[in-house]
């Protein structure tokens, strides 16, 4: 592994970490539970999958963008700008697969957009002011909440999570 030089490669690998974790613990859980939803009111697996994926979709799009404005348009509609493949992607294979191209094309585009760009101040959602890194971050933490929520989905299925299983494996 390249040890990273600068903030912005930090935080690409932070959300490589990050997504490969989220991946593992999607993989985990069988096809047949594909639909699973702890209760009625929340998103099935399935469902965080592509929500993980409309918001890293327009937070890579709107991030790199030179003017970026969470703004411009309703959230639904800002989220449909970006995420039309995650919408359109219906299979678990198709769904896994869109989640690493994703990673790979987002991490590309922060690259392109270069560290300068990424400490620009921006306006948030919330009408704050604040870096596009910060909010770089904020995403990376929201794929974080959601890895977790996948993890508490596998102990309520009675699967080991996959994260568990590797530090199983490691100090056994």
């Amino acid at each position: 592994m390249i040890q990273p030089t600068t903030i912005l490669e930090e935080a690409i690998e932070s959300w490589q970490d990050v997504r490969m974790g989220f991946i593992d613990e999607v993989k985990n859980i069988p096809a047949k539970y594909w639909d699973f939803r702890p209760t009625p009111e929340v998103k099935s697996v399935q469902e965080l999958v592509v929500h993980v994926l409309e918001i890293a979709m327009m937070m890579t799009g709107e991030l790199t963008r030179e003017e970026t404005n969470f703004h411009r348009a309703p959230w639904p509609k800002l989220l449909k700008m970006y995420a039309g493949p995650a919408y359109k992607a219906k299979s678990r294979a198709e769904l896994l697969r869109l989640l690493k191209s994703q990673l790979a094309e987002g991490e590309k585009k922060f690259r392109a957009a270069g560290e300068l760009h990424m400490l620009q101040h921006i306006t948030r959602f919330d009408g704050n002011k604040g870096t596009r890194m910060a909010w770089f971050l904020h995403g990376i933490d929201q794929e974080m909440y959601h890895r977790g929520q996948i993890t508490v989905y596998a102990r309520l299925l009675g699967i080991v999570p996959a994260l568990t299983q590797k530090i199983l494996a490691m100090t056994s």
